[in-house]
């Protein structure tokens, strides 16, 4: 099985740049971690008036790493179970959407959230799509989308501190395999 590798540099608890280093080659193109922790009206602005067409292939396996100033995070990605949300995902690390993201909801002990470019938890792509089905529990390091009700995705996402009975409603597209002492 082919695994394709998404390389994201993140700078967490006070910014978050996801940069795509990588290609279905198994080549990593570098794109520096910006200095500045301002967002440029350009992350802001980045809008799309639907999904993204399916541009991965499910039978592959994806690998995201996120790179912090704490370490480094590797989150693999469930594309056969949530091939849709892992797309969606794929694709606006692709595009840059995440550089310079902030971290804009920590709740200790539960989960941490980002992917909204204005910081409020307000921001989207422009788009939504539907909810895949939940086949798995959120345990200490899923990594599921945030949304604010069916069928509201988006971009924003979470990783989980620790195990938690959280109703079926978010759907889970990855795992972190590496690095949570990092999350924590």
């Amino acid at each position: 099985m082919d695994v394709v590798k998404l390389r994201l540099s993140v700078a967490f608890l006070t910014l978050m740049g996801i940069f795509v280093l990588a290609n279905c080659n198994t080549e990593d193109v570098e794109v520096p971690l910006p200095v500045e922790s301002k967002l440029s009206t350009q992350e802001v602005n980045m809008q799309w008036p639907t999904q993204p067409a399916m541009g991965i292939d499910p039978a592959k396996e994806y690998s995201a790493v996120l790179q912090t100033s704490k370490g480094e995070v590797h989150i693999d990605l469930f594309a056969s179970e949530v091939p849709v949300t892992a797309n969606n995902f794929v694709f606006l690390v692709r595009e840059g959407y995440y550089d310079g993201v902030p971290v804009h909801r920590i709740v200790v002990n539960f989960m941490i959230q980002t992917g909204d470019p204005t910081g409020t938890g307000r921001g989207d792509p422009g788009y939504k799509f539907d909810d895949e089905p939940v086949t798995r529990d959120y345990l200490r390091g899923i990594v599921a989308m945030a949304n604010s009700g069916p069928n509201t995705n988006g971009s924003q996402f979470f990783i989980m501190h620790q195990n938690y009975q959280l109703p079926k409603n978010y759907t889970i597209f990855g795992m972190v395999s590496k690095g949570l002492d990092v999350v924590d």
